[in-house]
């Protein structure tokens, strides 16, 4: 009599459930988890359980609203989707995937056959995931008990796994085909999709113990740095030089491009001076400052990857035969580029803190660029006070940064007159036969280097300014770098 009655008066199926539990036919167990799976003890029957679909239900989905008008019609809204059991004229007997005592008849206008999303399409199904990784997904901080996911079966070739989080575990419930196609977790209770069972056992998740509260999250993977190159990338062919923090040196990037390459080792670097030397690259962006192509910070040597200036540095050039044929307005030219770049960290906030012609470069076309970074730092209170065990050259530094090792974009400016006093004298050193301790007291008395015989007055003019004591009376480089083009628009000068 039970599948007589089970067949023919479907809408009562919650009472024959009460009358035969569905969950306990022949003596049958809830369906099998998967093979090694923890799934707790074997859950209670269900309260008013929605019963399974009839063979041959179709799904539909509703395409507006419908408010039932008796007690035989069913309420829909638009978008739900529906099994329908039977035609009944302009009706449908349908019921809702989910939910007790909710069969009915809903209006054939109301609904349209439903086309059955792919399961790439579900935020539950998982579909390259196996055992191990869903418990690792399903147990991340992303994931909260009640998370679950449906997985492919790796013990049953075509079949599926359903994986919920339970606290601090993970339970797995293989998910069976029967042999007409129909899918269930537990015999007796046969579903025509994926998307059918999970509905009925959201809303009888006492069956399996463990509520299916929301879809896993997916951890997103760490996002890959767009500056982090493999090392096997680059092939070093020339050493250029060897400077504070590594050597420089020119090479091949993928075996065509030319670019300079800084080599980094922990011996010559603290790694956190490192890190926010890279940082600082990536963050600045002008035509007066050297360009980043990449880094290769995983593992060591460490790569810092930049454009290549043929040239070399400034100092080097200045000095060079080629060097020393330039006219001054090419040196004021110079001293323009570097301004233009130095105007920009300014705005940017940036204090280099190593400004020298030696960490100036220069392209075949003479154009100049700021470059090494490796003493710079975000400017935090208007001041960067280094440890005492920093580097300071002391023939570029300003005396309140020597003595008192604060650095501000004052003492930049500082340096910048120094490096003006390095053009115009083609690269010489400055203050030359003087000891660092000896150059120091002689600043601090007052003293100031000499006008070089190649630099026009108003130049040098400039230069005093930059030496100014107090730092508050220095100029801007915004202010430098306006000078300097004006100066540059009415050359050539002879110096006087």
């Amino acid at each position: 009599m039970e599948p007589f009655l089970r067949k023919r008066l479907t809408f009562l199926s919650f009472f024959w459930d009460k009358v035969w539990p569905v969950g306990e036919p022949d003596g049958s167990i809830p369906g099998p988890p998967d093979p090694a799976a923890d799934a707790g003890p074997e859950p209670p029957a269900a309260v008013e359980p929605c019963g399974p679909p009839a063979p041959g239900a179709r799904l539909y989905r509703v395409l507006h609203d419908f408010t039932a008008r008796s007690a035989e019609e069913l309420s829909v809204s638009c978008g739900e989707r529906l099994y329908a059991l039977r035609e009944e004229g302009p009706y449908i007997f349908a019921r809702r995937l989910s939910g007790g005592h909710s069969a009915g008849l809903v209006p054939i206008t109301c609904i349209a056959k439903a086309t059955p999303e792919t399961l790439t399409d579900q935020l539950w199904f998982f579909g390259d995931t196996s055992r191990t990784q869903a418990q690792q997904m399903l147990l991340s901080p992303d994931n909260a008990p009640g998370a679950f996911l449906v997985r492919p079966s790796e013990s049953s070739l075509g079949g599926y796994s359903l994986s919920v989080r339970a606290q601090a575990k993970v339970c797995h419930y293989r998910i069976s085909t029967a042999a007409d196609g129909s899918l269930y977790l537990q015999k007796g209770r046969l579903f025509p999709s994926l998307e059918a069972l999970l509905a009925y056992y959201k809303a009888n998740w006492k069956l399996i113990q463990h509520p299916l509260l929301q879809p896993c999250v997916l951890q997103k993977p760490p996002e890959q740095d767009e500056w982090e190159r493999p090392r096997s990338e680059f092939a070093l062919r020339r050493k250029l030089g060897k400077g504070y923090f590594g050597e420089v040196w020119e090479g091949l990037w993928q075996g065509s491009m030319p670019v300079a390459v800084k080599v980094i080792r922990s011996a010559d670097v603290k790694l956190a001076d490192l890190a926010k030397e890279i940082e600082t690259l990536k963050s600045l962006r002008h035509e007066r400052l050297i360009r980043l192509h990449a880094v290769c910070s995983a593992g060591e040597p460490v790569y810092i990857v930049t454009e290549l200036m043929r040239k070399g540095n400034l100092q080097a050039f200045l000095g060079s035969p080629e060097g020393q044929a330039l006219s001054p307005p090419l040196l004021l030219s110079f001293a323009r580029q570097v301004a233009e770049g130095m105007s920009y960290l300014e705005q940017q906030r940036i204090v280099h803190r190593d400004l020298a012609a030696r960490n100036v470069l220069v392209d075949d076309g003479l154009a100049c660029k700021v470059a090494d970074f490796g003493l710079a730092r975000l400017l935090k209170d208007d001041v960067y006070s280094p440890s005492s065990g920093s580097k300071i050259p002391i023939k570029w530094t300003a005396p309140e940064a020597a003595t008192y090792r604060v650095f501000s974009q004052k003492s930049d400016v500082w340096s910048f007159g120094v490096l003006l006093y390095e053009v115009f004298t083609y690269g010489q050193c400055p203050y030359e036969g003087m000891t660092n301790h000896e150059t120091l007291q002689q600043i601090m008395r007052g003293y100031r280097l000499p006008r070089p015989a190649a630099c026009p007055a108003e130049v040098y003019v400039l230069m005093l300014e930059c030496w100014r004591g107090s730092p508050e009376e220095r100029p801007a480089f915004a202010a430098l770098q306006e000078k300097l083009h004006a100066l540059h628009r009415r050359l050539p000068l002879a110096p006087t």
